[in-house]
């Protein structure tokens, strides 16, 4: 590796080519072993950099594994954002070079701080930045925590990590075999092949602790209408009724289902324009003793506007368009759903004036939504992605977790599939079944271990019709969160702050 031509023109190619290869470990292709190999070629590459070469190392393997991983916002841009492919394909480049600092920033902390080819700097201190630099990538800027290597082993072994300490354990589990067989080809110490021997056995023991049991005596039979409205002429004026008529009739050959439910804002209008269809629809739903929840957008006053979710029949109080309870979307979806220093940026390109992008968050905590008889935690599409958010609203009642979407908006790109990927996550760490219903795919129920059991194929209309069963118990990640990891990775550094400057 001292090679003057390997480190100026083969080292950096091999980091664009193994993040890239990273990317492989998630849905679709679901490769989950890349992303062990990836991680561990990036610690290799690190080696006997300075943290300036390390910087540039790390931001190239974070192009390679964020180009990739994510290229498929792009199909929105380009489809609906009204700018030309090259500007689009700009934008994305933009995208992965501002996620691919995080790496990047780890790889210069590591080789800045921790420099060598010590047990403390690979075994301890590696394992506890990368899950920082992944924590920092979910939290500024309102976040992304997209890709997390964690969710690339949903299913695998060390998924069975998941109800301790949620998919952060995975991801730090993840980092620190990896940063072990880094240590073990740089020093040959074979002995070191016993710590993901352990990790392993744990993680298959973990297959047979069973956190909570089923609750058969409250048995649900959900509907789950997929309309597969072309997102193209959704929000035409003249597409509004076929739209509507085409989701009632799915709906009225399915109201002996306890709870019918339509993705994120099937309904292509504002809650207040459609009062007398929107009364109808309670009053079928009460007539049936079924109760409907669909997406709807709504309008608190001529400037406040929300992506929310609505609930309506049996369980619910007789409908009125006013003073109604509704789960409003929390995490909005930057320039999706609101532009950041929107003053100056809308007037630079119509991509910052994609449809519904003046939308207002709702509170972080939120009442669960009930439908008859039955309490769901609510998500809409994005928020899926951000688990403590979800772990802090629920209750002792929650009976399913619910998330709406509407991934038309990326075509037949491996987005939709990812985001399938990180909901299933959400019901394993929980140990609550899932139910998530969407425009066009992926429309899929889970088990409260993540597994899909029921699905619709992607890009059909269609009604997925099944029977559900609430869970008792509560998982070690559902009770504490992420604070004991916080604390053993805060442990890690600061310990590891110190045994650097004892030695030197």
């Amino acid at each position: 590796m001292s090679n003057p031509a390997y480190s100026r023109f083969i080292r950096p190619l091999v980091a664009v080519f193994s993040g890239a290869a990273g990317s492989f470990a998630f849905a679709p292709y679901s490769l989950w072993p890349l992303a062990f190999l990836a991680l561990y070629a990036l610690l290799l590459l690190l080696h006997q950099r300075t943290a300036g070469q390390a910087f540039l190392l790390g931001l190239l393997w974070g192009m390679g594994f964020f180009g990739h991983g994510v290229y498929w916002i792009h199909v929105s841009i380009d489809t609906f954002g009204g700018v030309p492919k090259i500007v689009s394909l700009l934008l994305m480049l933009l995208l992965s070079a501002y996620l691919a600092l995080y790496p990047a920033l780890f790889s210069y902390v590591l080789n800045r701080y921790f420099p060598g080819k010590t047990a403390l700097r690979y075994l301890l201190v590696a394992p506890a930045l990368w899950l920082v630099s992944e924590w920092l990538r979910g939290w500024v800027f309102t976040g992304f925590p997209w890709l997390w290597l964690g969710y690339s082993q949903i299913d695998a072994p060390l998924a069975n990590y998941a109800p301790l300490g949620g998919v952060e354990l995975i991801t730090l589990v993840i980092a620190v075999i990896s940063a072990s067989f880094a240590y073990l080809t740089l020093n040959r110490q074979w002995r070191l092949l016993l710590l993901p021997l352990c990790l392993y056995g744990i993680a298959a023991s973990l297959n047979y602790v069973h956190w909570v049991s089923p609750q058969p005596e409250r048995q649900t039979t959900i509907a789950l209408v997929q309309g597969n409205i072309d997102q193209a002429r959704k929000w035409q004026p003249s597409e509004r009724w076929p739209t509507l008529v085409k989701y009632t009739d799915y709906t009225q050959a399915n109201w002996d289902a306890d709870i019918i439910i339509w993705p994120e804002a099937a309904i292509p209008a504002f809650e207040y324009e459609l009062p007398e269809y929107l009364s109808s629809l309670d009053a079928s739903a009460r007539k049936n003793h079924s109760a409907l929840i669909t997406g709807i957008l709504n309008r608190a006053d001529s400037h406040t506007f929300y992506n929310s979710i609505l609930a309506l029949g049996q369980g619910t109080p007789a409908y009125s368009n006013s003073g109604r309870t509704k789960y409003e979307k929390h995490h909005l979806l930057p320039f999706g759903e609101f532009v950041p220093f929107e003053q100056w940026l809308r007037p630079l390109a119509p991509l910052f004036n994609l449809p519904m992008s003046s939308f207002s968050p709702g509170a972080y905590i939120q009442p669960n939504i009930q439908a008859n008889g039955r309490f769901l935690v609510a998500a809409l599409c994005y928020e899926i992605v951000f688990n403590e958010q979800i772990r802090e609203n629920l209750t002792d009642q929650t009976d399913f977790l619910l998330t709406l979407s509407n991934d038309a908006w990326f075509g037949r790109s491996i987005g939709p599939l990812q985001h399938m990927e990180i909901a299933r996550m959400r019901a394993l760490e929980l140990g609550i079944p899932l139910i998530r219903s969407t425009n066009n795919g992926v429309t899929a129920i889970t088990d409260y271990r993540g597994k899909i059991t029921h699905k619709l194929p992607q890009f059909e209309a269609g009604v997925l019709k099944t029977t559900l069963t609430p869970t008792r118990g509560k998982t070690p990640y559902r009770m504490f969160g992420s604070w004991p990891l916080y604390c053993w990775i805060a442990f890690s550094l600061l310990s590891g702050l110190l045994m650097t400057r004892l030695r030197r």
